[in-house]
């Protein structure tokens, strides 16, 4: 009789709790395929002063590779959320990558951004109601929204826009653009979150700031030198501490109503900084994206532009942006594309380019100098096997011009410069980059 009562507790119990929050497994395994094929070119020609200038040939890197996430990326998640009464919710979610490739946690790194820790991808938590939502975590910062809800391709595989490329936290596009590792692009640890309520006619919104998390001295002169300064008072000449990275804040705000969605965003990211020298580098991006859904047809488009700025506590800038101290490198990008139903299909295709700013301070003194561009053509198909799974395949050539060095993923170019038997000095540059992806997709 006991053990029938306490069995009936129990029950109940559970019962209780079952109709006050859900727990969801869920997840995402994707493997492709991919190939790649990246070509460097000789940019020296023959001049008035050498008119017999021997050419170098040109170099070329392939690779054959099975990856994950080429149309969506893999991982592995927990959700939940608990019905606290009153219209207020308290919910978990936790995600990690996969790399189901090769049987290893991670992921695809060129699309998930920092990949150490477990749940990488998503870790937070929150607390919901008629105010919102705020959260509290590891997420996707409000600028990389734009990019991968606007792109057909949602920033995976070879088809990924040029936007996402060249402002990612440690792309080849780095060497030509100046910009360094900005590990918040995709996502920002130790963030606080909040998001507009779903009931705003349309309007929706977030805000978020991360910590960098570092320690600070007071006063400043207690700060202990980088590594390497092993001085007893840190001047100019040290190795400065980078006390100011990490810090993330951001914003984005849009209108979705019927077939359009809009949305505006911008943040601010520190990336580095040199305590001892007095500088803190910033790289401000803001970007605007679109669509529109004509039933037969789905538009998109969106403009970004980035810059490398320096704020410095001296009355003069140091030279680790350039000698001259007004040098602010930056990019601006735009992408226009489609996605187009066919039966239980998807034809997606996009069009993207980037052009680099003040990449030289030769072009900030005279104008004259060639800047850094690239520009880059996707096109693939997704057949839907069901609800779930899906196979997909996408093609894309990339072109460099002037330096730059971005690639549809692969191999890095081959830039070793040569001497010939004349004395002439090769100068191998990044020129075109194509690949493809063919795979399947089973989402659970």
């Amino acid at each position: 009789m006991k053990k029938s009562l306490v069995a009936l507790a129990a029950l109940a119990v559970v019962g209780v709790a079952s109709a006050q929050s859900s727990v969801t497994l869920f997840g995402v395994v994707d493997a492709a395929v991919s190939g790649f094929s990246n070509k460097s070119k000789d940019a020296n020609r023959p001049t008035l002063e050498n008119l017999g200038y021997l050419q170098a040939p040109s170099a070329k890197v392939k690779q054959t590779v099975l990856r994950n996430s080429g149309y969506n990326s893999s991982r592995l998640g927990f959700r939940g959320v608990e019905d606290l009464g009153g219209g207020l919710a308290a919910s978990f979610w936790l995600e990690a990558a996969l790399g189901n490739d090769d049987g290893t946690a991670g992921g695809n790194v060129s699309n998930s951004g920092s990949l150490n820790g477990l749940f990488n991808r998503r870790s937070t938590v929150s607390l919901s109601g008629a105010f919102g939502e705020v959260r509290l975590g590891r997420d996707y910062t409000p600028t990389f929204w734009n990019d991968t809800v606007f792109d057909p391709f949602g920033t995976n595989g070879v088809g990924t826009n040029l936007i996402s490329t060249a402002n990612g936290y440690n792309t080849p596009g780095s060497a030509a653009s100046g910009f360094t590792a900005n590990n918040n692009y995709v996502r920002a640890s130790n963030s606080i979150g909040y998001f507009l309520p779903p009931n705003l006619g349309g309007v929706y919104g977030q805000f978020m700031y991360a910590f960098n998390e570092k320690t600070s001295y007071d006063p400043g002169g207690l700060t202990p030198p980088g590594i390497g300064a092993v001085v007893a008072n840190p001047t100019l000449a040290d190795v400065g501490r980078n006390e100011r990275a990490g810090r993330y804040i951001g914003g984005r705000v849009g209108y979705a109503s019927g077939p359009l969605d809009v949305a505006l965003a911008y943040s601010q990211s520190t990336i580095s900084s040199n305590y001892f020298g007095g500088t803190t580098d910033n790289l401000n991006t803001w970007n605007l994206g679109a669509s529109y859904d004509f039933g037969m047809v789905k538009l998109f488009g969106e403009y970004s532009k980035a810059k490398l700025k320096q704020d410095s506590s001296l009355v003069f800038i140091p030279t680790d942006i350039d000698p001259y101290g007004f040098r602010q490198p930056g990019a601006a990008g735009w992408l226009l594309g489609a996605t187009m139903p066919v039966g239980p299909g998807l034809i997606r295709v996009s069009y993207s380019a980037v052009d680099y700013k003040r990449t030289s301070v030769w072009n900030d003194l005279t104008g004259f100098a060639p800047e850094p561009k690239a520009n880059k053509f996707a096109l693939g198909y997704v057949h839907n096997l069901s609800k779930r799974t899906a196979l997909y395949t996408t093609v894309a050539y990339l072109k460099n011009k002037n330096g730059a060095d971005l690639s549809v993923g692969g191999p890095a170019f081959y830039t070793k410069n040569s001497v010939n038997g004349r004395g002439d000095v090769s100068d191998m540059r990044a020129k075109t980059s194509t690949g493809y992806d063919i795979g399947i997709r089973h989402s659970f």
